[in-house]
């Protein structure tokens, strides 16, 4: 909104820029020992005045016109930027969901094997009341099974926390959202995700096109400072009327004005306007070395996310495997101490290994989501909710396209360095 009303304020210098009415009453008293005073039979006086003021600085050298380019640009940055606060927005809540459900899933792993150990527990403790065996079968299996335990409050608060960011993202105040949204699994991404070719990313991701947007609105105000180097001319209007007495105001022999035009040319400047233009060169360059970094830094933040997305996807692969060979390994092992043939210590040792796999295997279920949702970020996905409000959509809608919000702004002025994405 502020850019936009910025944009207007620079449209409208394109029309004369001084446009006043004015309107004034005095009473004049002259001393009568002032030069030619004591002559002056009319010492006090009244004067009425009406009149219309203009001043029109023609833009002969594109300086306001310079002026509207680089306020449109940054109404447009200002837009891009706005999108990419939806982009940070979406992933930010659509993360706090997926971590929430892992959360929730190790919690449950958590409370599955303190049940298994608890078993385990109370088989050890028979095994003692029948002097099968000793107190410290007893004593390992209770530390582990306290051990277990403590994870899972541990796990709540991380849990309480996750919901508490996500009202907060939500623009909630913090509630219980498990009561709204129920349990569910974590969430499972597809195995694939198309990303287009790169030029797609640039034109998708809106921090890229608001980087692009400043070095566009700061390459007009080269030429804002560039037009300091010619003489103003400017069309100079004062018309108006002037009476002593109100009745004869208006009066055609109480007209008076003057219009014409003028011009005014900073000379001997001393180099101020030179080294103007110098530092609004140089401030363009690195505007667009942050464009070029914003394009670098988008194609890592693709990549990143896109090797995250499929190696985790390798990742749980494996961990699957690994928590079932040790659940498979659990079980044999306590069926063998059941009947006396294995150690309690390997029982504690496999417990604990099932403990701490599958509490990786749901990390690892939660990685391949959070990969994908770093892609979506990554590649620009989120912004279109602009348009479209938060129902179904497609994934890049209009990737391509202009800005909708400032189509109703549009003009045909362009930065002569970067031209506005089509």
């Amino acid at each position: 909104m502020q850019a936009r009303a910025l944009y207007g304020v620079a449209f409208g210098s394109m029309f004369p820029q001084t446009q006043q009415a004015t309107a004034d009453y005095a009473t004049t008293a002259i001393s009568g020992e002032s030069a030619n005073g004591r002559i002056n039979p009319h010492r006090v006086f009244s004067q009425y005045q009406f009149g219309f003021n203009l001043a029109w600085e023609v833009d002969f050298w594109g300086k306001y016109r310079r002026a509207v380019e680089s306020a449109r640009a940054n109404l447009d940055s200002s837009v891009y930027d706005y999108d990419d606060v939806l982009v940070t927005l979406l992933s930010d809540v659509a993360t706090a969901y997926v971590n929430m459900r892992v959360i929730e899933q190790r919690v449950k792993y958590a409370q599955d094997n303190t049940k298994l150990q608890e078993k385990t527990w109370k088989i050890a403790l028979a095994r003692v009341n029948a002097d099968n065996d000793g107190e410290l079968s007893v004593d390992q299996a209770r530390a582990l099974l306290k051990q277990t335990e403590a994870t899972i409050p541990e796990l709540e608060i991380g849990l309480r926390t996750t919901i508490t960011q996500r009202c907060v993202l939500l623009g909630l105040p913090p509630e219980d959202l498990q009561k709204r949204l129920g349990t569910a699994k974590i969430p499972v991404a597809p195995p694939e995700v198309a990303v287009g070719i790169p030029a797609d990313l640039v034109r998708r991701r809106p921090d890229v096109r608001r980087a692009e947007r400043q070095a566009a609105a700061q390459s007009a105000l080269i030429g804002v400072a560039e037009a300091d180097f010619y003489p103003q001319v400017s069309l100079v209007s004062n018309l108006g009327y002037q009476a002593q007495f109100f009745k004869d105001l208006f009066g055609l022999p109480a007209f008076a004005g003057s219009v014409g035009p003028s011009m005014q040319w900073n000379v001997l400047n001393y180099g101020r306007i030179i080294n103007n233009v110098r530092y609004q060169d140089a401030r363009f360059k690195e505007l667009v070395a942050a464009y070029q970094q914003s394009v670098l830094t988008a194609g890592q933040e693709a990549e990143n996310g896109l090797v995250t997305f499929l190696k985790a996807q390798l990742r749980t692969k494996l961990q699957q495997e690994s928590a079932e060979y040790a659940r498979k390994g659990e079980k044999n092992v306590r069926g063998r101490y059941e009947l006396g043939l294995e150690n309690f210590t390997r029982v504690t040792q496999l417990q604990q290994l099932l403990v701490q796999e599958e509490d990786l295997l749901a990390q690892a279920q939660g990685e391949i989501a959070l990969g994908l949702i770093l892609t979506y970020k990554a590649l620009g996905g989120g912004w279109q909710i602009r348009k479209t409000g938060c129902g179904p959509t497609e994934v890049f809608p209009d990737a391509a396209g202009p800005s909708p919000a400032v189509e109703n702004v549009r003009m045909p002025h362009r930065a002569a360095a970067f031209g506005r994405p089509e």
